[in-house]
């Protein structure tokens, strides 16, 4: 395992900084070389190198793929749904930019692997809402969904005509306390739960019955490191796989944390991100993962909920 040599770009993000962690863990520090536009929290900067480096610069993105030999990139640098739309033309630069740089490294023989996720925002109003199938109508309408499901097109392609092996998933909400929320339409999960502790009480950017597929960041994690180390005949789809764990409402949410927080209030305040959520699926169907490479999920919203609360009291972050 340790002839590999890693670099994840976008390593500060919300993803991208436990990522980095859990591939130093299995790899080794020195074999995982960390890289974003700014500095990351104090655990990323002291285990292992660190580089200061912008996605869209393909010269740089170059150079520190050959000062340091690598071997696979891990793309995690984007801007996420909300964000996106309050710039829709930087985030379009950043997210297709990002990965045509590490496409062409690749299909230039000078990187052997790539993961880029991919996301349930690829999926549009008229795609079936429940169980939402690995082929079926897309249409995205919005810049983050746009922007992934090109994505998903040219790195098929890629693989395709020059051979590339990308891996990819299309990720739900992603859910963890140890990072604060990204600028993500399913932000409200993790907010919820530092509102819990602090507050008491939490107002909700989504309406009550909202479902949305979401994933406990450890079965993230586990999923991205599964996939890269299958075997590529085993890597059926080259565009991404469907995703999943569970799916809840933010009424499902605030029922779960009640059993242990009884006092918790909620209240709903919907924005402007409710109508991306509205165009989102309510639950995936994520057969043909588990069928080709082994996905397994083990966190369901009774096991979310418990390691969420236990794990920011543990750490004693700021809520």
């Amino acid at each position: 395992m340790n002839s590999k040599k890693i670099l994840v770009i976008g390593a500060a993000g919300q993803i991208g900084s436990e990522l980095t962690m859990k591939l130093r863990g299995l790899f080794g520090n020195d074999n995982v070389i960390a890289s974003d536009i700014k500095n990351g929290g104090e655990e990323l900067m002291n285990s292992g190198t660190f580089e200061i480096a912008d996605a869209t610069d393909k010269a740089g993105i170059e150079s520190l793929i050959e000062n340091h030999k690598i071997t696979d990139v891990y793309l995690m640098a984007a801007m996420l749904s909300a964000t996106a739309e309050k710039i829709p033309m930087k985030a379009w630069s950043l997210n297709m930019d990002s990965l045509f740089n590490i496409l062409n490294l690749a299909k230039d023989k000078k990187i052997e692997r790539i993961f880029w996720p991919s996301s349930i925002a690829v999926f549009g109003p008229r795609s079936p809402k429940e169980n939402t199938p690995q082929t079926t109508i897309m249409e995205p309408n919005t810049v983050y969904g746009i922007s992934k499901q090109t994505g998903e097109r040219w790195c098929e392609y890629y693989f395709n005509k020059y051979g590339v092996d990308v891996r990819s998933i299309r990720f739900p909400g992603i859910i963890s306390y140890k990072t604060l929320p990204g600028g993500g339409t399913t932000d409200y999960a993790i907010e919820i739960f530092r509102s819990a502790l602090k507050d008491g009480c939490y107002t909700s950017f989504l309406s009550e019955n909202t479902a949305l597929p979401m994933m406990f960041m450890d079965d993230a994690l586990k999923a991205t490191v599964d996939i890269m180390q299958a075997p590529s005949e085993k890597i059926k789809l080259r565009s991404s796989y469907n995703l999943s764990a569970m799916s809840f409402t933010p009424n499902d949410l605030a029922s779960e944390i009640r059993k242990q927080l009884p006092e918790f209030e909620i209240r709903y305040n919907p924005d402007s991100r409710q109508q991306i959520a509205d165009s989102w699926p309510g639950s995936i169907d994520d057969n043909e993962a588990r069928k080709d490479w082994g996905w397994k999920h083990e966190f369901d919203i009774k096991k979310l909920t418990r390691a969420m609360l236990d794990g920011l009291k543990t750490e004693k972050l700021t809520f």
